[in-house]
C-alpha cells in the first residue's frame, strides 16, 4: 500500500466506550470505517457504535469480518481478555491492529501477538489514550525534549477513575459483569496502570525498566471481590524511576471521571499535568504547569496537534511504526502484566 491509497478499516469488539474515539480518529485522519462486529451485540456500547454511523454495515461474525480482504485495519475494544486473541488472528489474516488498553492480559497473549507480529510484519498498537489523546501530555514532551527541565529522573503518574461515570456505561444502567471478573479485564495494573507505564518510559526515554513493587486492594468494594479498586506500581530504569497510582475511588463531587495528573521530575525544573481537571481552577482539562530556572508558568496546550490517528494511518500506508514504536507497546504490556503477576494483595482483592 501506499499514501495514494486511502486505508479501510473495520471495529472488531464494541464493549468499551474508548471504541468512539478511536474509530472518530481514524475517519478524522482519512480512514474509510467499513464493517463492524462484536461477541455482544446487546451491549450498551455496541448500540451507541450502531446509532452513530448507521450506515456501516453490521457482520454477524467478528471472525468472519477479520477474515474478510479488502480491510487494511482491525480496531478493537473488546472485552479486555478478547483483545489479544482478536489481534492475532487479525494479524494472521495479514492486517494491521489498534486494540484499546489493555492490549492484552496474559504473558501467554502477549508472546502469540510477539509472534504473530514477527511472523506477518503486520504492527500492533495500543491505544494508551492518557498520552495518545491528551494535549499536554503531548506539550510535555515537547518541553522535555526541548531540555527545559534538564534529565528526567522520576515521573510520578496519578490514574483515578469512577465506576459510574456516565460516559464510560454509554448509556447502560452500569458497568457490565466483566468489569468485575479479574481474569476478563486482567487486573488494575494491567487495564489502567498501563497507561502509566507507557508514559514512563516514553518521557525518561528508557527502552526497558524493573518493576521493584506492586500491590493491588479492594479496599472499598468487599461485596465485589473480583474488582480491584487500588494499585501501585515503583518502576525503576538504568536512568530513572517512577511511581504509579491508579484507582477507582472518584467521588461524585468531581465533574470529570478523574484527576488523572502527570508529575515530571527533571535536574533543572519540574512539569505538572492535571489532565482532565484542574480543582476549584481554571476551567476545562489540559492545564499544564511548568518550573524552570527562569520562571513559574501555566502553559496553554490548546494549539497542540493530536498526531496518534494520522500517524496510524501512515504507518498502515508506508510500513512504519511511527504511532508508536512496536518493542515501546511491547515493554509497556509486559511491564503491566509483570506488575500485577507480582502484586501484593490487600483488603478483599482477589
Amino acid at each position: 500500500m501506499t499514501s495514494t491509497n486511502t486505508v479501510r478499516f473495520a471495529a472488531v469488539g464494541l464493549d468499551h466506550a474508548h471504541i468512539h474515539g478511536q474509530i472518530a480518529g481514524l475517519i478524522e485522519a482519512g480512514a474509510e470505517f467499513v464493517a463492524m462486529a462484536t461477541d455482544d451485540a446487546s451491549s450498551a456500547i455496541a448500540a451507541e457504535v450502531r446509532k452513530r454511523y448507521p450506515d456501516v454495515p453490521v457482520v454477524e461474525s467478528p471472525d468472519e469480518l477479520i477474515a474478510t480482504g479488502g480491510i487494511d485495519l482491525i480496531v478493537t475494544a473488546a472485552v479486555p481478555d478478547r483483545r489479544g486473541p482478536i489481534a492475532v488472528a487479525a494479524l494472521r489474516a495479514g492486517k494491521d491492529v489498534v486494540a484499546d488498553k489493555p492490549g492484552c492480559v496474559s504473558f501467554e497473549q502477549l508472546e502469540e501477538i510477539e509472534k504473530a507480529v514477527a511472523e506477518t510484519g503486520r504492527f500492533w498498537s495500543v491505544t494508551f489514550s492518557e498520552r495518545f489523546e491528551v494535549r499536554c501530555v503531548i506539550r510535555a514532551g515537547e518541553l522535555v525534549r526541548a531540555g527545559r527541565i534538564g534529565t528526567v529522573v522520576q515521573t510520578i503518574g496519578l490514574g483515578p477513575h469512577r465506576i459510574g461515570d456516565r460516559a464510560h456505561l454509554g448509556g447502560g444502567a452500569g458497568r457490565p459483569d466483566w468489569f468485575y471478573d479479574k481474569s476478563r479485564y486482567g487486573g488494575i495494573l494491567v487495564d489502567i496502570a498501563s497507561h502509566q507505564i507507557d508514559q514512563f518510559l516514553w518521557f525518561t526515554g528508557a527502552r526497558t525498566a524493573e518493576v521493584v513493587a506492586s500491590t493491588v486492594g479492594n479496599f472499598a468494594n468487599a461485596d465485589s471481590p473480583g474488582l480491584q479498586d487500588f494499585g501501585d506500581v515503583l518502576l525503576r530504569s538504568d536512568n530513572a524511576q517512577g511511581y504509579i497510582r491508579v484507582d477507582w475511588y472518584t467521588p461524585k463531587g468531581l465533574p470529570t471521571w478523574g484527576d488523572g495528573r502527570l508529575m515530571i521530575l527533571g535536574t533543572a525544573g519540574y512539569i505538572e499535568m492535571r489532565k482532565y481537571v484542574d480543582i476549584a481552577g481554571r476551567q476545562g482539562g489540559d492545564h499544564l504547569f511548568l518550573v524552570d530556572q527562569d520562571s513559574t508558568q501555566y502553559v496553554d496546550c490548546s494549539d497542540v496537534e493530536l498526531t496518534y490517528y494520522a500517524d496510524l494511518v501512515h504507518d498502515v500506508q508506508e510500513r512504519t511504526t511511527t504511532a508508536a514504536p512496536q518493542e515501546h507497546t511491547f515493554e509497556t504490556m509486559r511491564l503491566a502484566l509483570t506488575a500485577q503477576q507480582q502484586a501484593v494483595l490487600r483488603g478483599a482483592a482477589q
